[in-house]
């Protein structure tokens, strides 16, 4: 009898830490604590800026993780894969909101889920990239923010640094849609500008010795779009430029600190704050489908005194004036 009585207070001790349990949950539920899973293609600074933005902005806004937001994020370190089986974590956990930094990542989220809303992190091509029906009204579960780069503004500053440059080269990846979507319009405008200009592309940061390589010798400067194949190996690429004493001008100022030039560039950082805020207003109840793109427009100035040292490279007493006073300095 002493038995039974015992296997009973077990079992009503087991039954009450089940209900305790189960309510503990129902009023978390209840709270209303929303999730936000964000999808990051690689780690590079440029991405890893975005991704801190993203958390500044959620927090102006009023959502602070661990307090009234829970962040899962994935890192898919540039495989395809994990992609999209982080994708499928964040709709089989009921993200409220899922956020793509980088074109890939974006795209892996809007293929697992025609519902959930789809935050962009800087995404230089929406529409190109078949996220969107358009930049002013996406139409989808998807809109966001664009890192579009001020293209012919950068093309104005290689110019005015380098006035004897008779070949620009550009190095993209052909896989990257952004990127060669950029490289194209990059293309137009030096046409329209009378800019010889020598493209070389990569299937993958395996080859970009080699390209490069190639490249250095046969061009007087080199730009390189926002890819980010080649940002996470831009110490490669700049390690080959300076022994052929080539500039290497990127169009994001994380680049430059990694060893370019110069740059006038979109704050990436910046970026991913105004992409934390489009988030905040989405929990709050706005509609993806009638959120047009948003479009950075201001341009920093960012330079590198080290890498113009390296060079031998003077840089314009007024480009200097504006990095220090308006934009980014590395020395």
């Amino acid at each position: 009898m002493k038995r039974l009585y015992g296997l009973i207070a077990i079992l009503l001790i087991f039954l009450g830490f089940a209900f305790v349990k189960e309510n503990h949950q129902q009023s978390a539920q209840k709270t209303g604590t929303p999730t936000v899973g964000i999808l990051q293609l690689l780690s590079h600074p440029a991405l890893d800026a975005i991704h801190k933005g993203i958390i500044h902005g959620l927090a102006e806004e009023g959502y602070h993780v661990n307090k009234n937001i829970k962040i899962d994020f994935q890192n898919a370190q540039n495989d395809q894969s994990n992609l999209k089986t982080m994708s499928a974590r964040f709709v089989n956990e009921h993200a409220n909101v899922m956020i793509g930094i980088a074109t890939p990542a974006a795209q892996a989220l809007a293929n697992a889920s025609s519902t959930t809303p789809v935050v962009l992190g800087a995404i230089t091509d929406p529409k190109g990239a078949d996220l969107v029906k358009s930049n002013t009204r996406p139409g989808t579960n998807v809109t966001g923010v664009s890192d579009q780069a001020p293209l012919k503004a950068q093309l104005k500053l290689i110019q005015k640094i380098m006035p004897n440059m008779k070949t620009l080269g550009i190095i993209y990846t052909s896989s990257d849609d952004s990127a060669t979507a950029q490289y194209h319009q990059f293309a137009a405008i030096c046409k329209q500008e009378h800019v010889k200009l020598k493209a070389y592309s990569i299937a993958n940061t395996n080859d970009l010795n080699q390209v490069a390589q190639q490249m250095v010798s046969q061009v007087d400067a080199v730009y390189v779009p926002t890819d980010n194949t080649v940002a996470s190996a831009m110490q490669t690429l700049v390690a080959t430029a300076n022994a052929k004493k080539v500039p290497v001008f990127p169009a994001v100022d994380t680049m430059v600190k990694a060893g370019g030039l110069a740059t006038l560039s979109i704050n990436q950082y910046k970026l991913g704050v105004e992409t934390g805020k489009m988030t905040a207003a989405i929990l709050r109840g706005k509609n993806p489908a009638t959120t047009p793109i948003h479009f950075e427009r201001r341009g920093e100035m960012t330079i590198n005194l080290a890498a113009a040292k390296k060079l031998g490279i003077t840089l314009p007493s007024d480009v200097v004036k504006e990095a220090q006073q308006h934009g980014e300095v590395f020395k």
